[in-house]
């Protein structure tokens, strides 16, 4: 009764304190903030392409600039900004305090933008113009630096996924004033890797979703309207690509329409394949790459390789390290629970980014004298390398067996056929990530999924896991990382994905809820604790075993080798941790469920065609699936024998 009467009184009170019901009272001052004094000018222009289009650009000088400054480009699909910021973005403060003068621009059909917009527009290189986003970018230069007051002739670009392949599309035919790029996580084949697909497995969520993103709307980003949060669940129901567009876009999605009529390896793809074009290094060029880039991790290697085909200056950079998409651009101090003992994110942007943009548009410091520079996790440490892959990395086999054990010794006579089986069915795919599986657009979450914490699969009966015994000392990975299967399925058609996974010792220590857990605050809360780490994810299809151009039908219960490239890397397995490999045959919905039929086209699969497959994945001598690991000399030593 004493709460009831002290809360009763407390009412009472704040009642008499309040304004009489229905009695005018005045109205608050309107307080007016002063408006921000941004530090750039504005200005909105129609830059003229060769064709006669013109393409919406936001021009951004420093305010006060004394004397002539560079100009730094970016070309995106995605929209201008609309007025002069209030404040310098931190992604671009390092750059800034250089001096340039900004330049942001919609592609063609874009917003503003005249002309079309096409995801798959024919973008063959063609000598001397390269593609439809080489020539507008060369306009575009050519046009700023006859037009934009107080300029110093020399023009940078850079930019990241789509605005990094309009960067790296530069490269084929620059203009004369173009005299750095820096493409970050630029796309180069939708077939092969990247985007769209993976060595022909197609990206069924982020495909599905991308297209509608850029096509539906010319003035808009649009995002789909699921109709549920877990899109594991509505892709499921959906059945195959052909289902999906029949049910939802109903053919309005041009891009989607032309993947569907493409499933393979066609003169469609092909076109579309600007590196075909590239065989040296014309301009200067950054190329940046995150080891943990679910959406194009492979890129920016390709883009690398085939400018160093024809190098001379040693003008051609490549940047990795622990980021997910784009994740360069913003604070980035942690894997998931795992410290990387830096931002380094901010790390990249002031000690290389900016210099390399400073030495070649202002002349300012000294001339790279590295071909890599990697953050190397494990030792959470930046190295630099004179070649990449360094020459020092030996390649090293770990072997799996048939007991789960994974080892430096290959199996012996008395595992003479060993093998180890799941039942792989499309009913119940193995899902990506941990459900519920949120929309890719607008949510941001898709980004961290690559290092996410793999337990939440490895004891499902459809997913093979191999585990080294703890390390012995610290095991060093350098360069190009690779899988070879042996397996079989009584199918007619499978995939397999392979990931190459860090296990982090439980220790049992309590969980640091203050730390920072990364680029999204609270978002894995835990400790590293048993923590497995993907270090490296891939997936192979099993009709482009022996032809991208011409699928085959696998023959049942027929062992047949399975080559799974998993891209570059730098880390170190620790002392004490453990190394896991994991093989299944789905990883839904980032890859669409291959029905384990053989069908002419998996994306007009029928329901019926969609059976079980039990998967034989072999680790005997005359059959030995291994991992192919770079590893560097002085740790050579590492799984016990």
């Amino acid at each position: 009764m004493r709460l009831c009467a002290a809360w009763f009184a407390a009412a009472a009170a704040l009642l008499a304190a309040a304004p009489a019901l229905g009695r005018p009272q005045p109205s608050p001052p309107v307080i007016t903030p002063p408006p921000v004094a941004s530090p750039f000018t504005y200005q909105e222009v129609m830059v003229p392409m060769r064709d006669g289009a013109k393409l919406q650009t936001v021009i951004l000088a420093p305010v006060g600039q004394k004397g002539p400054l560079p100009i730094l480009l970016r070309r995106s699909p995605y929209g201008v900004p609309d007025s002069a910021p209030p404040e310098i973005p931190p992604d671009i403060r390092a750059l800034a305090a250089d001096g340039y003068i900004f330049v942001i621009q919609n592609l063609r059909g874009r917003f503003k933008s005249e002309g079309t917009f096409s995801l798959s527009d024919d973008v063959t290189a063609t000598p001397g113009q390269g593609t439809i986003e080489t020539r507008d970018a060369w306009d575009t230069v050519d046009w700023l630096i006859k037009n934009v007051p107080n300029n110093n002739g020399r023009v940078g670009i850079y930019g990241v996924s789509y605005d990094g392949y309009t960067a790296a599309a530069t490269l084929l035919a620059p203009h004369p004033a173009l005299k750095a790029v820096s493409e970050q996580a630029s796309p180069v084949d939708q077939w092969m890797n990247d985007d769209d697909h993976r060595y022909g497995a197609l990206r069924l969520s982020y495909d599905f979703e991308y297209a509608v993103l850029e096509e539906a709307d010319k003035n808009a980003n649009t995002h789909f309207a699921f109709d549920r949060w877990d899109t594991y669940e509505w892709y499921l129901a959906g059945g195959s690509a052909q289902a999906l567009n029949d049910r939802y876009l109903n053919g309005k999605i041009r891009y989607w329409n032309e993947a569907i009529a493409h499933p393979d390896y066609d003169d469609f793809w092909k076109r579309q394949a600007w590196l075909q074009g590239l065989h040296r290094s014309t301009v200067p060029n950054l190329n940046v790459a995150g080891f943990w880039d679910q959406e194009d991790p492979w890129g920016p290697w390709q883009i690398f390789r085939h400018a160093a085909e024809n190098d001379p200056d040693r003008t051609n950079l490549m940047v990795a390290g622990p980021w997910c998409h784009g994740c360069w651009r913003r604070p980035m101090t942690a894997l998931g629970p795992i410290p990387l003992g830096q931002d380094t994110g901010l790390a990249f942007r002031e000690t290389v980014e900016a210099p390399f943009f400073a030495y070649w548009l202002h002349d300012k410091g000294t001339k790279p004298s590295w071909a890599a520079t990697m953050f190397e996790t494990g030792s959470n440490s930046w190295k630099t390398y004179a070649a990449w892959p360094p020459k020092e990395a030996k390649p090293t086999s770990l072997y799996f067996h048939a007991d789960g054990t994974l080892s430096l010794t290959a199996p012996g006579p008395a595992e003479k056929g060993a093998h180890r089986d799941y039942v792989s069915d499309p009913a119940n795919p193995v899902p990506y990530r941990q459900r519920p599986i949120s929309p890719t657009y607008p949510g941001g979450d898709w980004r961290y999924w690559e290092f996410a914490d793999q337990r939440f699969v490895d004891h499902r009966p459809d997913v093979l896991s191999f585990v080294s015994a703890p390390l012995t000392e610290d095991l060093t990975v350098s360069g190009t990382v690779a899988a070879e299967l042996f397996a079989a399925t009584t199918g007619t058609d499978g995939d397999m994905v392979v990931k190459l996974i860090d296990v982090f010792p439980d220790d049992a220590q309590a969980p640091d809820w203050n730390a920072d857990a990364g680029p999204r605050p609270g978002a894995f809360a835990q400790s590293p604790n048993g923590y497995e780490l993907a270090i490296a994810m891939e997936v192979r299809r099993g009709r482009y075993l022996e032809s991208n151009e011409h699928p085959k039908a696998l023959a049942p219960n027929t062992p047949i080798r399975w080559d799974v490239p998993l891209r570059d890397r730098d880390h170190v397995f620790k002392r004490g941790h453990r190394i896991m490999v994991q093989v299944q045959s789905s990883w839904f919905p980032v890859i669409d469920r291959n029905p384990q039929t053989f069908v002419p086209s998996i994306y007009k699969a029928k329901p019926a065609d969609y059976v079980a497959a039990t998967q034989k994945v072999y680790a005997a001598p005359e059959l030995a699936s291994r991992i192919i690991l770079p590893v560097m000399p002085a740790t050579a030593t590492g799984p016990a024998h």
